[in-house]
Formats: structure tokens, C-alpha cells, sequence
């Protein structure tokens, strides 16, 4: 099974991250972990002053959760696990020293909304509309709504979580806050990101990492917040809606 890659280059103080899996650019549970490793790792270093994240490909920034491993949940302690991973992304994202800003070029669902909604400042293409499916299967998207809810306010991840089935355009999640611009094409938002970054990265590295630290005010309780909706998803995974649910998407 393809575990998907987490690379890292770094130019003029800037780090990039790039995820990809041939899946969609979903996530399964070692690259979630590579992911965080990353992060973590370019938290601490004091060479890098700027991260910007971003996944491999013209098309999917990301299909969320991987689909393999949520049907091969068969316990409470698979399932929380399973839910953990995007929950300890998201706190180390939040946690992180650095700025993190998000480079999107195609659609997300799920938790790549999650990661979108976790960086600090996020750029888009107007190809990356963004879906949260999660009710469709009997689960719901409650590990990544403390992340969606602090960008959008409660009345739109009410809209997004409730129209399960539909795309909402990438101008409609700027409007709500979740991208800070949305360009026509993938090379007018790169040239824009990359002249934004080196600004940044030219910045008192102090007061760049004191403004994160505004930036996620009155956050400190996530660690125990994301663990607890980790296992409200872990146990709906094991309902017989949800098993059922899965096995009419497999046909």
C-alpha cells in the first residue's frame, strides 16, 4: 500500500511542505504522522522563519481522511486513533512556532478543509471549492470544527456541515474567511505566495512568532478539546449506520 510523501525543501528562510498521495492527496495514517514530524521539526528551527504547505498536483489539495483505513476500523481504540491523527495535526499546526501559510489549488473535503482552516493565511485557486461530506456516512466533522469555526463562525460550518452533498465554491470560503485570496490560476497565486513569503521571512522572526501566538488566542485547550471529538468520531465509525453507510459506498 502506497503511504503517500511528505517533502521539505528550504530556500531564503523559507520552508515548503509538500504532501502528496496517489489517493487524492488523502491522508493515511503515516503521512498524517510525517506531516506533524515535519512541523514539529520546523517549529524549533531558527533558520526558518516562514512555512508555506501545499500538496503535490494541479488538481485534489486534498480528499481528507483515508477511506481504507476508516473501513478497517473495528474498535473504540482504532477509531479514536484513527480521528487522533487529523486532531494532532491540526495542534501542531497551532502549537507551531512558525507561520504557516496555505498554498490550495484544487478541491478539499473533509479534513483537508480541516488543514486549510489550520493555517494562518491561505491562498486558493478558484478550482478549490471545499465539501465536509462527513454526516453522509454517519460521522460528522467535529474533530476539524473548533479549526473551521475559529476562521468561519459558527453559521457557516453550520452550512458547510449540514449540505453534506454540496460543493461550496472557492469564493464563497473566502467570503467566509477560510482563503484570504482566490486567483484564476495556479501560476498568479504561486508568484503571489512566494513574493508574500519573502516579505515575511525578511520580518523580526520575534514579533512573527509573537503574532501566531494572537493569531491563536484562547486555543491552549485544543490538545484536550480535538482528543475528546477524536473519540466521538471513533465511536460513531463503529455505529451500524455508519458500517452500512460504508458498505453502499464501496458499491
Amino acid at each position: 500500500m502506497d503511504k503517500g510523501t511528505v517533502l521539505t525543501s528550504v530556500r531564503e528562510k523559507i520552508a515548503t511542505i509538500t504532501f502528496h498521495h496517489p489517493a487524492s492527496n488523502s491522508f493515511p495514517t503515516t503521512l498524517l504522522n510525517g506531516l506533524i514530524e515535519n512541523i514539529n521539526r520546523l517549529s524549533n528551527d531558527t533558520s526558518i522563519h516562514v512555512i508555506i504547505l501545499q500538496s503535490e498536483g494541479d488538481r485534489t489539495f486534498c480528499a481528507g481522511a483515508s477511506f481504507d483505513e476508516l473501513i478497517a476500523i473495528h474498535n473504540l481504540e482504532d477509531g479514536k486513533l484513527f480521528f487522533s491523527g487529523f486532531a494532532n495535526l491540526i495542534n501542531a499546526m497551532r502549537s507551531c512556532n512558525k507561520l504557516i501559510i496555505g498554498r490550495v489549488q484544487g478541491k478539499a473535503v473533509g479534513g483537508g478543509v480541516g488543514i486549510i482552516a489550520a493555517t494562518d493565511y491561505c491562498f486558493a485557486t478558484e478550482k478549490a471549492d471545499i465539501k465536509l461530506s462527513e454526516l453522509t456516512i454517519g460521522i460528522g466533522p467535529f474533530v476539524i470544527e473548533p479549526a473551521i469555526t475559529r476562521k468561519t463562525g459558527i453559521a457557516a460550518f453550520s452550512k458547510l456541515a449540514l449540505e453534506a452533498t454540496d460543493w461550496h465554491t472557492a469564493y464563497w470560503a473566502k467570503d467566509v474567511g477560510l482563503y484570504s485570496r482566490v486567483f484564476e490560476n495556479i501560476k498568479d497565486m504561486d508568484e503571489y505566495v512566494e513574493d508574500l513569503s519573502k516579505k515575511l521571512a525578511s520580518y523580526n522572526p520575534e514579533a512573527l512568532m509573537k503574532m501566531k501566538k494572537i493569531l491563536w488566542k484562547d486555543t491552549s485547550h485544543w490538545d484536550k478539546l480535538l482528543t475528546e471529538r477524536a473519540e466521538i468520531s471513533g465511536k460513531l465509525a463503529l455505529s451500524d449506520f455508519t458500517k452500512q453507510s460504508l458498505k453502499n459506498f464501496i458499491k
